[in-house]
């Protein structure tokens, strides 16, 4: 029996055009992967990248509930921020779940695996160089769906909240979209108090608790446990904390958030969600900054 027959025999819910695309995944997992390969896979939670070598065969656990086709790898960078490669090469990495090659933008991932300086900055200024040097005139052929067009969307949103953006801008946009949710927000003054940038309330005079106090960095690298502690140290009586990034937490980080009651941790992804989800709201001085439109766009699942 070959790979399409069995997989249209254990999931006849599927249509051919989906069997075929899980035939193809599977082929290129089990068989064309080999050990030394580099991986390229993005996380969906934080929107960011991770990259590895395959360092095992090709493996079938039949008592495992999920994933039971595997391979190790090993990974040697974690955590990626998307905003350091060049748009070609996230649009050509695409949306889809699934195993492919990467062929034009192949470059930018194997100097960023290679990179000495895992510094947001210099991992931009070694994929900008790069892509220079092998930039090329070809189109592309993929086709314009509309995961690759939701997730280029997306891509865009958090490029510009990082690079057009200045600290103290990123301050006044997160106090703007706290208004788009119907907060009241100021940005603040202060200097100390644990580095709070914003504050925010649901009363029009911000005299009635809970007061939340709004910490914003910045930057898409990994905010740790020390900078979560500091804005927790200035948690009063009846007050919430909220820390806001374009990046990511690390696992302690994250740690103390499911264990502190009213803190809350706001991501990159989380950012650009909240920022398509209530576009329309925000100030016009931002929409320009970031300009947007709503489209009709072909369903992924037309062939399938």
């Amino acid at each position: 029996m070959t790979l399409k027959a069995a997989l249209a025999a254990s999931r006849p819910e599927d249509k051919p055009g989906a069997i075929a695309t899980w035939a193809g995944t599977l082929n290129r997992f089990r068989d064309e992967m080999q050990p030394g390969d580099v991986v390229v896979a993005p996380y969906k939670p934080d929107s960011t990248i991770n990259i590895g070598i395959v360092s095992g065969p090709y493996t079938y656990v039949a008592y495992a509930p999920t994933h039971r086709h595997r391979r190790s790898v090993a990974w040697k960078k974690v955590g990626v921020s998307r905003t350091v490669f060049t748009q070609p090469a996230l649009y050509e990495l695409g949306a889809f779940l699934t195993v492919f090659r990467i062929r034009r933008s192949a470059a930018e991932f194997q100097a960023v695996l290679e990179a000495t300086d895992d510094s947001v900055e210099g991992v931009t200024r070694l994929v900008e160089e790069v892509a220079h040097r092998t930039s090329s005139d070809a189109e592309t052929t993929d086709e314009p769906r509309a995961s690759r067009i939701e997730r280029h969307t997306r891509d865009f949103v958090l490029e510009t909240l990082q690079k057009r953006l200045t600290h103290a801008e990123f301050e006044e946009y997160t106090a703007d979209l706290l208004r788009s949710l119907g907060y009241q927000a100021r940005v603040t003054a202060y200097s100390r108090d644990g580095g709070v940038d914003v504050v925010a309330h649901r009363d029009p005079l911000g005299v009635e608790p809970p007061l939340i106090k709004v910490q914003c960095k910045h930057q898409t690298g990994a905010i740790g446990a020390p900078d979560v502690q500091r804005l927790i140290g200035s948690q009063g009586m009846n007050e919430l904390s909220l820390f806001v990034t374009l990046g990511s937490y690390s696992r302690d980080a994250v740690s103390i958030e499911r264990t502190r009651s009213g803190l809350r941790l706001l991501t990159g992804e989380d950012v650009v969600t909240l920022t398509l989800q209530n576009y329309a709201a925000l100030p016009q001085r931002w929409r320009s900054r970031i300009p947007l439109t709503s489209a009709l766009v072909v369903d992924d699942a037309a062939d399938s």
